[in-house]
């Protein structure tokens, strides 16, 4: 076996150990809140009807936390359509020219007809060497998250923000409903049992993780109003018109419908209801003239469509590129397109890091 290949097996057996560490933590406490807390300590003090109360209000908690970290876990992150890969004569073009510019011009010419309007740094158009193609709007490789060993990307950033949101439920119910008990057990009130244990860390362990998840969901969602990858809140995307972290933002309410959907009824469902197709995605800006976006133009022009600017329709073969046709002004209404988030660590994967 090669050393690389050994690495890799290595890395990837590595990667459970946190996801490992958190089913065995999430085992102890439901072992330790159903059997030691409610069938010994609340049923044995005779509140019955207290314990029937607590479990039926557990066991939801507990269902749509364990849900929606198996579809976090499970689902794959997006990866780029065909549509961005070059032809055979492309890549032979594009591998047997030496000069960059020249590159460019082969892959301009590949783009033309893509839904791109992002650049590279030194305003390029975004190319991988590795997978040789053309990067999608918001694409990156990405390593995997510890906490669920996948990467977050679109389609299944909704899920990880519902693992983050019912994670904290979780806990926020586990903590105040135990900590009657636990004040118990700590003067002494109840006597000293099996049970004392288990309580008295499960007020720990419940408060601990809730505060350390707060800020993690807290930012996320941070990221969802502002349409914004991790990447993107460190590194503005770059645009045709210069540098912008506010190029894909929509306005509060149309950002969030990106990530949940348009039918309300699956939004605390983890179950795919993103909007879009985690390739493509619409910026406030596709009507501008380039070299009018400056930060006075833009708030203006957000204000003159309002806070919920249109979603573009066009079909992948018909979508405009401003970033390459700069003299087209179009401006698209219609259905929606999606948002990324965190990346894969094999190939190039829309990323949400939003």
């Amino acid at each position: 076996m090669a050393p690389w290949t050994f690495w890799r097996c290595c890395q990837r057996s590595l990667g459970w150990v946190p996801v490992i560490f958190i089913t065995f933590v999430v085992v102890w406490s439901y072992y330790a809140y159903v059997v030691e807390l409610c069938v010994f300590t609340i049923t044995g003090n005779g509140e019955n009807g207290k314990a029937v109360v607590y479990l039926v209000a557990f066991h939801m908690f507990f269902v749509m936390f364990v849900w929606s970290y198996w579809m976090t876990i499970f689902t794959s992150p997006a990866s780029p359509s065909k549509e961005f890969y070059l032809s055979n004569s492309e890549k032979e073009r594009y591998e047997k020219e030496f000069s960059q510019e020249r590159q460019q011009e082969i892959l301009r010419r590949a783009a033309r007809d893509l839904p791109i309007y992002t650049i590279s740094a030194s305003r390029t158009i975004r190319y991988c060497e590795r997978c040789q193609l053309i990067k999608p709007d918001r694409a990156h490789h990405c390593s995997a998250c510890d906490m669920v060993n996948n990467c977050v990307g679109f389609s299944n950033y909704k899920f990880f923000l519902l693992f983050l949101l019912y994670s904290l439920l979780y806990c926020l119910f586990v903590a105040t409903t135990v900590l009657q008990y636990f004040i118990k057990f700590w003067t002494n009130e109840l006597s000293d049992t099996r049970a004392k244990f288990h309580v008295l860390f499960l007020f720990f362990v419940s408060a601990m993780f809730f505060i350390s998840v707060l800020s993690l969901f807290s930012y996320h969602c941070w990221l969802v109003g502002k349409n914004r990858t991790t990447i993107e809140s460190f590194r503005a995307p770059a645009f045709s018109y210069g540098s912008d972290g506010n190029g894909f933002s929509l306005g509060y309410s149309k950002n969030w419908r990106e990530v949940f959907g348009d039918e309300k009824k699956y939004w605390l469902l983890p179950v795919f209801s993103s909007l879009g197709d985690g390739c493509s995605f619409p910026t406030r800006l596709v009507g501008m003239d380039p070299e009018q976006a400056s930060v006075t133009s833009q708030n203006e022009y957000a204000r003159s469509i309002g806070s919920n600017p249109p979603f573009p329709i066009k079909p992948l073969s018909e979508s405009k590129n401003r970033l390459l046709d700069s003299e087209s002004q179009w401006t698209e209404t219609g259905s929606e397109e999606g948002i990324v988030r965190s990346g894969t660590n094999n190939h190039v994967t829309v990323t949400i890091e939003n």
